[in-house]
């Protein structure tokens, strides 16, 4: 065999494998297709009730497609309770845990992991140890401080603790904080960056993924919260959706059309979050946790 075919051959064995490769792929992807399925199922059936007349909606066979569409649950459903201001409360809150989370969580994240000071693993560990309380166990000693705080019936125990940490945020940030190797880190500190500076021009602009799986996972969270809000806003004018959602169920729970209407609302903010930063997302959870 001449030199040359020795050099071909890796490539010609790659091109063998390849289609061996794409089938195994494609048997993957059709055998999670009825997963796909049973997920959007619900959300499927969602859609389709909240576009139907009233008398379409328990009629059998079932009825996948309206006809006509029927709009007026999409009216009736922002009419009967004030949805407006509750998302705008709702998104309000939502986004500045976001923020704050933002803010604490990589900044501790990274004196976690990349900055060397006495007793960082111990810190390290004891904010782990907080992760294992449930809030049930903290609700009620929280609720006395922020009630002697003067805080109850505003927004301020809902959003001020995002911008203190959390727990689980910091560690996922410091497991990928942990993959970006340290050398990067030591040479951008010999090219005269400080921490702040190395924090936000190397170490912040690689965490990207991570980042967004924070966003995501925070802004879901927020969004959703039923048992905070319910606790600290008592003034009707500052309800979240959710309180909105419950209320609603309880006074309109046989009104199914308007009802699904309403949660379809519900979700699209969550839905063009995770579109927007689903690439991302996917790569965070991928990644984070290797080292």
């Amino acid at each position: 065999m001449s030199a040359r075919e020795e050099a071909l051959a890796p490539a010609r064995g790659a091109a063998r494998e390849r289609p061996a490769h794409e089938r195994v792929s494609r048997l993957a992807h059709l055998a999670m297709a009825p997963l796909v399925l049973f997920f959007l199922f619900p959300w499927a059936w969602l859609l389709s009730t909240a576009l139907k007349q009233r008398g379409q909606i328990f009629t059998w066979p079932p009825v996948w497609i309206p006809s006509p569409i029927y709009l007026d649950n999409f009216a009736q459903a922002v009419q009967i309770i004030p949805f407006g201001r509750y998302m705008a409360n709702t998104l309000e809150i939502a986004l500045l845990v976001v923020v704050g989370r933002l803010l604490s969580c990589s900044a501790a994240a990274y004196a976690l992991s990349h900055v060397r000071w006495p007793g960082r693993d111990r810190v390290f560990l004891l904010v782990l140890a907080t992760m294992m309380l449930p809030f049930q166990v903290t609700m009620i000693p929280q609720y006395i401080i922020f009630h002697r705080l003067g805080w109850v019936n505003t927004i301020l125990p809902l959003t001020v603790p995002a911008f203190l940490g959390d727990a689980f945020f910091v560690f996922l940030l410091r497991q990928f904080f942990l993959t970006i190797p340290h050398e990067m880190v030591e040479a951008a500190e010999i090219d005269g960056c400080s921490e702040i500076g190395t924090f936000l021009r190397v170490v912040l602009p690689l965490a990207q993924p991570a980042l967004a799986t924070l966003v995501v996972l925070s802004f879901l969270h927020a969004y959703t919260d039923f048992l905070g809000p319910l606790l600290y806003l008592t003034d009707p004018e500052l309800r979240t959706l959710s309180l909105g959602m419950q209320a609603y169920t309880a006074d309109q729970g046989s009104e199914w059309g308007p009802l699904m209407a309403a949660a379809l609302l519900f979700t699209t903010p969550l839905l063009i979050v995770y579109l927007l930063t689903q690439r991302r997302f996917v790569q965070g959870i991928a990644t984070t946790g290797l080292k």
